[in-house]
């Protein structure tokens, strides 16, 4: 299992990653801003020993966002591509995850804008996933779905990555106090949906 996550950190320095939306017009656009020297080796190893530590969780993270798995595994290269590119300035504070998901958000957030929501119609019959749900799982999906994006986003980093308010603060580019209240208000209108 380290071996391949290793195997992939390596692959991504030489790949570009690619957009498959079908809105997409070309190549997901990147700097050639790479960096050089004693910055290339530091960018290098920094970026295989957060793809052996994290490249499973940021890809988990880029497919609740993006339409496709093919997508997600491009904007997850695009993730640790932009971390080669600006290693030689990471700091270390705090977990590198929420610099990861700092990142990943961003690539998710300009996939979104170049291609929009993709909706694409099926051309055969698919049972439907929710029958098999239970009623409780279907109150919990109707009662997120009332959430805001943002909302959706501080519960997932908090309670489905384990981040810290100040970690989901620097992710997110809010004050932790921001962070907080979206947590709250969040919160409240899911006990409000479910006890309803």
């Amino acid at each position: 299992m380290e071996e391949e996550k290793a195997a992939r950190a390596a692959a991504l320095a030489s790949q570009p990653a690619k957009a498959r939306c079908a809105a997409s017009t070309g190549p997901v656009k990147v700097s050639r801003g790479m960096p050089t020297g004693e910055g290339a080796d530091r960018a290098a190893a920094l970026a295989a020993e957060f793809a052996a530590a994290h490249y499973d969780d940021v890809l988990r993270y880029c497919r609740r966002r993006l339409p496709s798995w093919d997508d997600a595994q491009d904007a997850t290269q695009e993730v640790f591509l932009r971390l080669v590119r600006s290693g030689a300035r990471y700091e270390r504070r705090g977990k590198p995850l929420a610099y990861l998901y700092t990142i990943a958000r961003n690539v998710c957030a300009e996939a979104y804008r170049r291609c929009g929501p993709a909706v694409e119609p099926l051309e055969v019959d698919v049972p439907d996933p929710a029958a098999d749900r239970t009623a409780e799982r279907l109150a919990l999906d109707a009662a997120l779905a009332t959430l805001s994006a943002d909302e959706r986003d501080v519960l997932e980093l908090r309670y489905g990555q384990g981040l810290a308010v100040g970690e989901i603060a620097m992710v997110m580019e809010r004050s932790r106090f921001a962070v907080r209240r979206l947590e709250q208000k969040a919160l409240a209108t899911l006990k409000q949906e479910w006890e309803g």
